[in-house]
């Protein structure tokens, strides 16, 4: 039989090194958390202001080599693959209008799955909406708590913005969001690079007009034709759920994307 001294004695062993295992681990994992902080601290910080310089005949925009250079270094979605005709329909949601039940019907309607990027303030006033949202299939991404320009914000208030929205969604619904875009179109280097820390992967565009001004409704052609004369592969289509008018054209618009040969997918099967 085993001497009992030895016996104990081997077992403790056993617990330092199982101890030591895990602490070693979590320093590690720490160590790692801290660089990726501090790397982005030392990012460069200037605001961005998400701009395109449109096409002709349907091909895609230029997105300025700085731009382009980003969203593929940071794994960022803004336009996709030039050679396949799929699109991508997404939806800015800070408040509600009064037009989403509409939107949302139309989509379903025509089999169409898009992306709401929403904030808290759309999740604190329509919960119900957020929640048709999701279990009609569509995506629900982050707008931040707030609406803040990124670049503004410090890394600790940044991760307050995200994360708290982020939080909230999955303790209503269970559903953990994984998409971003940000405010205002704005960020820099170090801001898309922190929010990827968060997990996040930031999601831009390539097609968009002028509709969120509520002063500006009640041109419905004018909308119509800035979306299906800039149609082009791989298209980001960035639409604002305030928009009246888009809430009438969008049957039309997506009609009339599908005959052109478009395929409007989901940015689950988002290909570059």
């Amino acid at each position: 039989m085993k001497n009992p001294k030895m016996k104990i004695i081997s077992i403790l062993g056993s617990i330092s090194f199982i101890f030591l295992f895990t602490v070693a681990v979590i320093q590690s994992n720490y160590q790692e958390q801290t660089a990726q902080v501090s790397s982005s601290t030392t990012l460069n910080n200037q605001k961005i202001g998400w701009g395109i310089k449109r096409n002709t005949n349907h091909e895609q925009p230029d997105l300025g080599s700085k731009n382009k250079q980003l969203m593929d270094k940071y794994q960022a979605m803004a336009i996709g693959n030039k050679e396949k005709k799929y699109v991508y329909l997404t939806f800015d949601e800070g408040y509600e209008a009064g037009y989403t039940p509409k939107i949302l019907e139309v989509l379903k309607q025509n089999e169409v799955k898009a992306t709401f990027f929403i904030t808290a303030h759309f999740l604190n006033t329509q919960p119900d909406l957020v929640k048709q949202m999701i279990e009609e299939g569509h995506i629900v991404g982050n707008h931040t708590v707030n609406h803040k320009s990124m670049p503004d914000l410090s890394n600790e208030q940044i991760q307050k913005e995200v994360m708290e929205l982020h939080t909230a969604i999955y303790q209503k619904f269970n559903y953990e969001m994984k998409y971003i875009r940000p405010p205002k179109g704005e960020f820099s280097e170090r801001t898309i690079q922190y929010t990827n820390t968060l997990g996040y992967q930031t999601v831009m565009w390539s097609l968009a007009y002028d509709d969120w001004e509520e002063a500006k409704q009640g041109r419905e052609e004018y909308g119509k034709k800035k979306v299906l004369d800039n149609i082009h592969p791989g298209a980001i289509i960035l639409l604002h759920g305030t928009s009246k008018d888009n809430s009438n054209i969008l049957d039309a618009c997506i009609k009339e994307i599908k005959q052109m040969g478009y395929e409007i997918r989901s940015l689950e099967e988002f290909q570059r």
